[in-house]
């Protein structure tokens, strides 16, 4: 596997911005039979970060590097800082960026899949809800979403009475009218795709029952399976913490559709 970083003009943001990939590393043998002109597209994991991290954190705190070669899957690392994989109120259009520049830029960049069964998305806390708002945005695009501890009720969440929350809320979202049964909540999504005759993503969620969002996870589950979604739900004693999520990517990697890399 090769750990690659680059920098790049996003023309969504008007600014540079930063993502890591890592990508399978092809043997000898496929350099030598295709003459160094690979037409292999590898699957794809768009893996997000939470809202006090960037897109480092997954490769700094958990072995996904190991886990991803395991499948020989390309995992892309995008930086959105504290946007919520939104187009801001008061900032920047990240969810512009995320959802329709970053895939066609990646793919130009780098060897990956446009298949929608090779096209999965995962993330947590502030990125399981972005992981999920993309899964269930564009279940033409995407085959399955993950989410670990995930911000899932933002109306929830802006209803939360912290003064310096409060202004951080409505920075990115503008006010909670705004919000409810719109394009950034996602039980209206669940709702929308329930109701579509379209494509269905298939949905992982995983929550510790001592995280401070557990309630909120417990409502999206109760939704879910109200509407009959494709959910597959996990729980287990732990916090909002580092160490559940390195477990946690591990099983949604075997979850997911994909052959294990064979050995050389």
């Amino acid at each position: 596997m090769a750990l690659l970083h680059a920098d790049f003009f996003s023309n969504a943001l008007n600014l540079s911005t930063s993502m890591d990939v890592i990508l399978p590393q092809p043997g000898v043998k496929e350099l030598i039979r295709t003459k160094g002109r690979l037409r292999r597209r590898f699957p794809t994991l768009y893996l997000l970060h939470g809202f006090s991290d960037d897109h480092t954190i997954w490769q700094r705190r958990t072995s996904i590097e190991r886990y991803a070669s395991v499948y020989n899957l390309a995992v892309v690392m995008p930086a959105v800082h504290h946007s919520f994989y939104t187009d801001m109120a008061c900032g920047y259009h990240y969810w512009t960026f995320v959802s329709e520049e970053l895939p066609t830029l990646a793919r130009s960049f780098f060897p990956l899949s446009d298949k929608r069964e090779e096209n999965y998305v995962a993330g947590l806390s502030m990125g399981g809800y972005g992981a999920f708002k993309l899964g269930l945005s564009h279940p033409d695009r995407f085959y399955a979403a993950a989410s670990l501890s995930g911000a899932l009720d933002i109306v929830r969440e802006m209803q939360n009475p912290d003064p310096d929350w409060q202004i951080e809320m409505r920075a990115i979202f503008g006010d909670v009218d705004s919000v409810e049964d719109g394009p950034n909540d996602l039980f209206n999504l669940a709702r929308e795709v329930a109701a579509s005759e379209g494509p269905r993503p298939r949905l992982y969620q995983a929550c510790g029952t001592e995280d401070f969002l557990y309630k909120a996870n417990l409502s999206f589950k109760g939704l879910a399976e109200e509407l009959e979604l494709d959910l597959t739900y996990s729980e287990e004693p732990a916090t909002h913490e580092w160490g559940y999520w390195d477990r946690q990517i591990v099983q949604v990697l075997e979850w997911l559709p994909l052959e294990k890399a064979r050995t050389p």
